[in-house]
């Protein structure tokens, strides 16, 4: 269950009106879902003057507006994310609201002892917005590479974790996190990635949306490009006559298992994609409420259970691992003929 902040903090869509957030809008100013998810933080800090802005070591990345507002609510913490999650629990603790900017990777696996008993633990107000995530750091290699996250975070008690599917999604979802009592992990990305959304979109906890309606097989994704690709997957399996429903899972944990349990009975057979190992992430959470009300088959499309030695370019990464639309439309033309 989740509370309401009050009386202090306005509505989601109140924020939303302060930027315009056509697709084409975000395309135009070349926005990516971190730069709207700063923009919505320092859109929420006007209003309610208990929200701070930690980060670690970001430099010009989205920082200074809120800085150059703020300045005493805003911390650079430095290349030291157990402190940075300490510093940002404690604050929450004190009465604050604490948003925490930095990489996925590093905030949840170097700091998760943090994350896990000083946020967790005490339910305290701290939105981990992470960046990076998935393979978006694609030259930079398995140490900055981020494809557990969603494990972690979805296995701590009391935490919510949101994975936008691009930047209109991220300014909502980070508004109902600044609004919302209790922990969040935003799953962030880097660049501009390719827009699902318009300005009439609505999202809650534990919602979904369903992008598209078919009956033959449902792609269930969730967060930057995955969505974006599923969608492009089902227009090259329209042309195979194949039809497809497409579902947004953008609330993780919380999960919407009504969406889940509908596609499964619909369709009958569920393939999943995600930027995350295909241990953990999304696949495992679908496959688990199928395996308890709707048992169907289930086929994890993700990273493979290996670390990436490859230097090569982000696009690259998703071909190899088959998360372009191509290699999701291949996948499932597979899944259909074995099981149906």
């Amino acid at each position: 269950m989740t509370t309401v902040l009050e009386p202090s903090v306005e509505p989601a869509e109140t924020l939303a009106a302060d930027i315009p957030g056509t697709p084409e809008w975000i395309a135009a100013q070349g926005l990516g879902a971190v730069e709207t998810s700063r923009l919505a933080q320092l859109h929420a800090a006007r209003r309610d003057p208990r929200i701070f802005s930690l980060e670690g070591d970001l430099g010009d990345w989205g920082g200074p507006a809120f800085q150059a507002e703020f300045p005493d609510r805003f911390r650079d913490m430095g290349i030291a994310e157990a402190n940075l999650i300490g510093t940002a629990a404690g604050l929450a603790l004190g009465g604050k609201v604490s948003f925490v900017n930095t990489f996925g990777s590093f905030a949840l696996m170097r700091a998760c002892e943090q994350v896990r008993l000083d946020v967790a633990y005490h339910r305290t107000n701290v939105k981990i917005a992470g960046s990076f995530t998935g393979i978006g750091a694609a030259f930079s290699g398995p140490t900055h590479h981020c494809g557990e996250d969603l494990a972690i975070a979805r296995v701590l008690p009391g935490m919510t974790v949101l994975a936008p599917a691009d930047s209109v999604a991220a300014y909502h979802l980070t508004a109902i996190a600044a609004r919302t009592e209790g922990p969040f992990y935003l799953r962030l990305g880097l660049e501009p990635t390719p827009q699902v959304y318009d300005e009439t979109a609505t999202f809650t906890v534990g919602g979904a949306n369903v992008l598209r309606e078919g009956t033959d097989l449902t792609l269930i994704a969730a967060g930057l490009n995955s969505v974006a690709s599923a969608l492009r997957a089902a227009d090259l399996l329209a042309a195979q006559g194949l039809r497809v429903r497409v579902v947004d899972l953008y609330s993780i944990k919380p999960v919407n298992r009504e969406v889940i349990v509908e596609s499964a009975r619909r369709t009958g057979l569920i393939v999943t994609v995600e930027e995350h190992s295909v241990h953990g992430g999304v696949g495992s959470t679908v496959a688990e409420v199928v395996a308890e009300e709707a048992p169907v088959p289930v086929r994890k499309l993700g990273l493979a259970d290996e670390f990436s030695h490859e230097m090569c370019s982000y696009d690259d990464h998703l071909r190899r691992n088959g998360l372009d639309p191509e290699g999701i439309a291949r996948a499932a033309v597979d899944s259909f003929r074995r099981w149906k």
